[in-house]
């Protein structure tokens, strides 16, 4: 299975309003529940009045639209990256699945994804 880097820096964000999106942006993802508000984002799109933000996170993308029917595809990967010791945000989209990594622990995660035989791009 092949894996993309995704070359910019994400952040997540607990935000109030929803307003605060740019949904023009290249890269989001929003979720919201009866508790929060949340955004994952591009560093550089983060919004100024933020309740809570977490920086410097890196991501991966599963290459190709993964049908609903396939089963075991990110339950193999945060696998992988727990057993090295890697904790993930993860983040799926209709067609894919988006693997977030702390930036300190980037190099690590691409690592024991090649040992496990994940081909990276």
């Amino acid at each position: 299975m092949q894996l993309q880097i995704i070359k910019d820096r994400f952040c997540v964000c607990k935000i109030d309003d929803v307003n605060q999106v740019d949904i023009q942006s290249e890269f989001f993802f929003l979720a919201k529940t009866h508790n929060e508000t949340s955004l994952v984002c591009l560093e550089h799109d983060a919004p100024k009045d933020c309740v809570a933000i977490d920086r410097y996170w890196r991501g991966l993308c599963i290459v190709g639209i993964l049908d609903f029917s396939l089963v075991g595809i990110l339950a193999d990967i945060s696998a992988v990256l727990a057993k090295a010791g890697v904790p993930i945000f993860a983040v799926s989209t209709y067609d894919t699945d988006y693997i977030l990594v702390k930036e300190e622990n980037f190099d690590r995660a691409l690592a024991a994804l090649k040992e496990s035989g994940y081909d990276i791009k």
